[in-house]
């Protein structure tokens, strides 16, 4: 693949006038298909909307959750790069079973909402420290309960809901013919259609079958009077799934473009919301996606298995880069192995990719202004490549997509090698075009990935020279090292020991560390 830097932003490109006015050609694995299909067309024209399950803030961030939001963020950013405005819904279940029993069960007890506020903005802030653009809209459950009545109402009217004896209501399954239609079971296969966490036995004994799911839930007296409210068939709370198909409703229509989420909220959640949606009349999704989760050991990542990876924890240990980068470069519906020799992969490469950025950011540097320091709307207008713009309209193919980088990242790195001789502004007006426009075409395609090291949340660091693989407390360790081999270096040259200079760049180059020498003095990075 050869790669030279793109002429200009009105070239052809996912970018030019034409493909802003016409439909996306974006193609993805719908989970209710089971096969790749075209997005277009949408519900709106010029429109995109996507509802994404969110966080049940019961607790801290981990890294399985983080992987959903920056799949779809991705998702986002390539949709507006092509020119489609985007609405995505990202909800936050604020009232829930586990909410209600973990913050009672704190010492000492904590009220729920306090409970469910304190994780919401830990899941905040996760968010913001990976780079994930803020949704669209970001409702709360208990924000729209008067609404979730209403549709309860609604299911109630139309046969599809009952009020058993002690006030809840359920969802009557054999009432949908379409039931299972997402997830390809036949309802007289299951057991149940609620997730183990969510289920009472005790309480839940007025069901009709035990395959019905809880729309609204009786109040207990053994939880908080304030986690209830007022209901036509009895004070009571939302089931799990009633609060998507309600919010999706109010933020989007009956009829949007895409539902996401993990896999594993496949079933029962997302067959319940649909029931749910389907049995109140509306369209609702007309495309499912759905990530992968992440692994450790082959295990599944969860707190059960004792093996989660807290957000905040991670981030004392790695950059924000690093784990963007090893969690949003794997293809959405493919397993992230999370591993040190993961992480080690994605710091390497993140050094690599911020490395060549600031290299050309130094060697382009006249004063006033920085032509690679150029602001993100000159960055997004700029043409990507044929093959870039292919990956990514097939299912969001990131390995495709990634491929283009490296090239791209090579060409760079050898423009890079040719202008260092001849420095910064003294440099040959061709060397500069061509090291600008590399560097301008890599960060393009690094800001869909949402890795644009000239961007926020990156720029400071990259800018500071720390780069986000020497965020980590080893390759800070690293760095501190291979300072000290450099300035003995720069001594030695000084004084003109030739000898002792070479030597030790050499013993640098044998361990894999890259010296490149410029006016501003010598630079590193791992090879």
């Amino acid at each position: 693949m050869s790669i030279t830097p793109t002429e200009s932003p009105e070239s052809a490109g996912p970018t030019d006038s034409a493909a802003r006015a016409g439909a996306p050609a974006l193609r993805l694995y719908d989970s209710a298909a089971r096969a790749i299909v075209p997005l277009a067309p949408t519900a709106t024209p010029g429109l995109v909307t996507i509802y994404l399950c969110g966080a049940t803030v019961q607790g801290s961030p981990h890294i399985g959750h983080m992987r959903s939001g920056i799949a779809f963020d991705v998702l986002r950013r390539w949709l507006e790069r092509c020119g489609q405005e985007v609405r995505l819904i990202r909800n936050v279940t604020d009232i829930d079973d586990k909410i209600l029993s973990k913050s009672a069960a704190a010492e000492p007890p904590v009220p729920w909402w306090a409970w469910a506020q304190r994780f919401e903005r830990e899941f905040d802030a996760a968010y913001r420290a990976l780079g994930v653009a803020a949704p669209t809209y970001e409702p709360r459950a208990t924000g729209h309960i008067p609404e979730m009545i209403d549709l309860v109402q609604r299911l109630l009217d139309a046969g599809h809901a009952y009020v058993g004896e002690s006030g809840n209501v359920y969802y009557d399954v054999r009432s949908l013919p379409g039931y299972g239609s997402l997830t390809n079971q036949r309802l007289e296969d299951l057991a149940t259609t609620e997730d183990e966490s969510q289920l009472d036995d005790d309480v839940e004994a007025d069901k009709r079958d035990p395959r019905d799911f809880a729309l609204w839930k009786a109040a207990k007296p053994t939880e908080p009077a304030d986690a209830a409210w007022d209901a036509p068939w009895g004070r009571g709370r939302p089931g799990w799934h009633l609060e998507c198909s309600t919010m999706s409703r109010r933020y989007l229509g009956e009829t949007f473009d895409i539902h996401g989420g993990g896999i594993d909220l496949r079933f029962p959640h997302h067959e319940n919301e649909q029931a749910q949606s389907h049995g109140a009349g509306w369209g609702f999704a007309r495309h499912w996606v759905h990530n992968a989760w992440v692994t450790i050991k082959g295990e599944k990542m969860s707190k059960s298995l004792g093996n989660s990876l807290v957000v905040a924890e991670l981030l004392k240990r790695y950059d924000a880069a690093v784990l963007r980068l090893a969690l949003g470069t794997v293809h959405h519906r493919s397993t992230v192995e999370f591993s040190e020799e993961t992480l080690a992969d994605a710091a390497a490469l993140w050094e690599r990719l911020s490395g060549a950025i600031l290299r050309a950011y130094e060697f382009c540097d006249g004063g006033d202004t920085n032509p690679v320091d150029a602001p993100a709307e000159q960055v997004r207008a700029r043409a990507l490549p044929a093959e870039f713009t292919a990956a990514m309209d097939e299912d969001l193919n990131l390995a495709g997509a990634m491929a283009v980088v490296h090239a791209t990242l090579k060409a760079l790195n050898v423009a890079l090698t040719q202008a260092a001789p001849s420095g910064g502004q003294g440099a040959d007006d061709d060397l500069r075009t061509s090291v600008t426009g590399l560097a301008l075409d890599l960060r393009s395609q690094l800001d869909v990935l949402g890795l644009d090291p000239l961007a926020e949340p990156w720029r400071t660091r990259v800018l500071d020279g720390a780069g986000s693989s020497q965020g980590g407390a080893a390759m800070e360790a690293l760095d501190r090292l291979i300072r000290h081999d450099l300035e003995e270096r720069a001594q030695a040259r000084a004084a003109k020991d030739w000898a002792r200079a070479d030597a030790l760049r050499d013993k640098l180059t044998e361990a894999g560390v890259v010296v490149e020498d410029s006016p501003s003095g010598a630079r590193w990075h791992l090879a």
